[in-house]
């Protein structure tokens, strides 16, 4: 079985309009929720075998909190990257469980092009920062990968994770 973890990088910063999007950093409520997000892969056991991930500035941000004992892959291609692009490199990925960390809109789309039955979850269209899908798929590669065989293990967003009732 092969797992993929598909992760929107966390909430970034727009209080400097000068500063070119590929650049802009993590703002305090994205930093709490990646800090989250990896404590929730941890105590889920899913840690990544490998990662890949935008080289933007925030996703790397978001990669590093996640404190997770693996160096991610940057990839100059999943910067703002649609489904396409993203399946292509999943298709090249070695590990069992992969993480993936992108952006909007692709990465929305890509999720919901992978699964078989998208998750109960309502937030799910619409893929916030940080929302998290963890799908499983029975192929023996990433290379015979096809969309919509995935079948959703986990679905979540850092609301959930760092907001208190």
């Amino acid at each position: 079985m092969k797992r993929l973890i598909l992760m929107r990088h966390a909430k970034s910063d727009w209080n400097n309009p000068a500063l070119p999007d590929h650049d802009r950093p993590l703002n305090k409520r994205g930093r709490r929720a990646a800090t989250a997000l990896g404590a929730w892969l941890r105590a889920h056991d899913l840690a990544p075998d490998e990662i890949l991930c935008s080289t933007a500035t925030r996703t790397q941000e978001t990669c590093a909190r996640l404190a997770l004992p693996r160096a991610p892959e940057l990839h100059a291609a999943l910067y703002l990257a649609e489904p396409p692009e993203m399946l292509d490199l999943l298709r090249a990925a070695s590990g069992d469980t992969v993480l993936m960390i992108g952006h909007n809109p692709g990465i929305a789309e890509f999720a919901a092009s992978l699964t078989a039955t998208p998750p109960d979850h309502d937030r799910f269209e619409d893929y916030p920062t940080g929302a998290t899908l963890v799908a499983a798929f029975g192929n023996g590669t990433w290379r015979d990968l096809r969309p919509g065989t995935g079948r959703v293990q986990h679905f979540v967003i850092p609301r959930e994770l760092t907001d208190t009732p």
